[in-house]
């Protein structure tokens, strides 16, 4: 190889790099102009994301077709063009892959239009399993336009070919179960049956959706530990989901007293601390005596909440409120052990 053809390789790769650049800033520079004028608009964000797969994109590309002038050693034969034609095809599925993230995540941002909570989680579940299944598409398609730029692999395919539907009955039954939970997965984001955000209670376990995936959930649990679980197990059993359609929820709260308890000073207690607290919602609240025994009476104070955290917060904090104003107010409503 001469001097001359060194050179000239050189100049191709730096023209490429130095074209794709200028492109970029250019496009930079006319998507800030853009979003000074208009602060909600994307192309900036775009160009964030896409920046280094459509500078990789563009340089191959160009060095591909300067390939020619640039006169490229022969030997070893279309190796350096081979290699530039894999590295366009990568480049491309990146940025294919980026392109296609922006605009499920936007269209999902302005789908959304009011501060709906779940509507907003089930946007983000949905948009997160669009943006796994299209990203997986992407790569299995690139994969494969990638092999066949080998001649032995087009030959190898045509006779594979020919025993397609047996390979593909081999790999259905070896992949059961993982094509079980996929199908589970888009089953479960479109099916609208859980969402990320989500409050639910599974295997007795109470805990929120964290992340959704094609093959298994993530719940954290109140004690902080991640729960994953198979996509399959929420398609083919039964699960609490406290948030589906709203988050609001009812706590509980038993209270066992004696039989002398002043029931009526004890529910005008609880209608004062819940209207001194910022965890009940104002939508619901009752204190009845549900059960007796011979020795106590069993008192239930129900209170809605907006969620399930304030919800279980505000159980706790009516529980012990109440039995403070019943020891320092009227002591003898406390449940005692008589012997006989």
């Amino acid at each position: 190889m001469t001097a001359w053809s060194l050179l000239r390789i050189a100049a191709v790769a730096v023209c490429a790099m130095l074209v794709a650049f200028v492109i970029n800033r250019t496009a930079e520079v006319l998507a800030r102009r853009l979003a000074a004028r208009r602060p909600e608009s994307a192309p900036l964000s775009l160009l964030h994301r896409c920046r280094r797969p459509f500078i990789l994109t563009v340089g191959s590309s160009l060095m591909l077709a300067g390939e020619g002038w640039a006169a490229f050693p022969p030997v070893p034969e279309g190796m350096i063009r081979h290699a530039l034609v894999l590295l366009c095809l990568a480049a491309c599925a990146w940025l294919a892959a980026r392109l296609v993230a922006f605009l499920i995540d936007t269209s999902v941002r302005f789908s959304v239009r009011r501060r709906d909570a779940s509507q907003l989680r089930r946007a983000r579940t949905q948009a997160g399993m669009l943006r796994r299944v299209s990203q997986a598409a992407i790569a299995v398609i690139t994969l494969g336009a990638m092999l066949m730029t080998f001649p032995a692999v087009r030959t190898l395919g045509t006779s594979l070919l020919a025993s397609a539907g047996l390979i593909g009955v081999i790999a259905g039954v070896a992949a059961q179960s993982t094509l079980g939970n996929v199908f589970a997965g888009i089953q479960m984001a479109f099916g609208d049956m859980v969402r990320i955000g989500d409050t639910v209670v599974v295997a007795g376990e109470w805990g929120t959706v964290e992340e959704i995936t094609l093959t298994y959930v993530v719940v954290a649990t109140w004690d902080q530990r991640r729960i994953v679980m198979p996509v399959s197990y929420f398609a083919g059993r039964p699960f609490e989901n406290w948030s589906r359609n709203d988050s609001r929820i009812t706590g509980t709260a038993l209270l066992h007293l004696d039989h002398s308890t002043p029931v009526d000073a004890l529910r005008a207690e609880f209608d004062k601390l819940l209207a001194d607290t910022d965890l009940w919602d104002g939508e619901g609240s009752a204190l009845q005596v549900v059960d007796t025994t011979p020795s106590t009476i069993v008192v239930r104070a129900l209170m809605t909440a907006r969620d399930a955290g304030d919800a279980f917060a505000l159980r706790c904090l009516v529980r012990e409120k109440l039995i403070t104003y019943l020891r320092e107010e009227h002591p003898h409503a406390l449940p005692r052990l008589r012997m006989t």
